[in-house]
């Protein structure tokens, strides 16, 4: 396997505002990580950088699927990171892990009335099949080592802070809807994600 690294750097104009497109990966990949920065108007005073880690989710990130929260989350962090600066991690982990085919054999499940967890075990799958090495490798290769980190997913900030970066966490929660109101309370109760928009 071919050592990991920058492939390829662009401007990139968006309506949040301009952002420098960084792709990372190894050498031929079709699939990179996608770092998007936006450099702050000045240093934040604590040293803490704007980041928001986001796992790839063509359903809700392209086509605005109701069924999650990713892209509601990825939209408001670039809102944040457009106006004052930091840093998206894009990573190409569809599916929590198991990719798109296997994705969509889940939701059809969860329509038969297993919950997202479930789901991915009947299909013999890990609840989470996502990794954050890269995300730090990333991090590192940006000269991050202290991070104001948007998510709501304590595996995230647990995997940060073993590699030594420091973090400070911000929520970046969605009201839940008639589509994604289970889906939401399974990550609270289940996963252990730190969601608090439920009665």
């Amino acid at each position: 396997m071919s050592e990991r690294k920058r492939l390829a750097e662009a401007r990139l104009p968006t309506e949040w505002g301009v952002f420098r497109a960084i792709a990372f990966g190894a050498e031929g990949t079709k699939e990179p990580h996608l770092a998007l920065i936006q450099e702050p108007a000045s240093a934040p005073a604590d040293g803490h950088v704007h980041v928001r880690i986001h796992s790839e989710c063509m359903t809700g990130d392209t086509f605005g699927s109701t069924r999650c929260d990713c892209g509601p989350q990825l939209h408001a962090a670039l809102e944040v990171l457009g106006a004052e600066g930091g840093v998206l991690l894009y990573l190409r982990q569809e599916g929590r892990g198991i990719g798109l085919v296997e994705k969509l054999k889940a939701y059809a499940l969860q329509d038969s009335g297993l919950d997202t967890v479930e789901a991915n075990v009947a299909l013999g799958h890990a609840v989470d099949a996502r990794t954050y090495e890269d995300a730090v490798w990333m991090l590192r290769e940006l000269s991050l080592d202290r991070v104001r980190l948007w998510t709501n997913n304590p595996e995230k900030v647990a995997a940060l802070k073993q590699a030594g970066i420091a973090v400070m966490v911000e929520p970046l929660e969605h009201v839940p809807g008639p589509e994604n109101d289970r889906y939401l309370r399974t990550k609270r109760d289940v996963l252990g994600h730190w969601l608090r928009s439920f009665s």
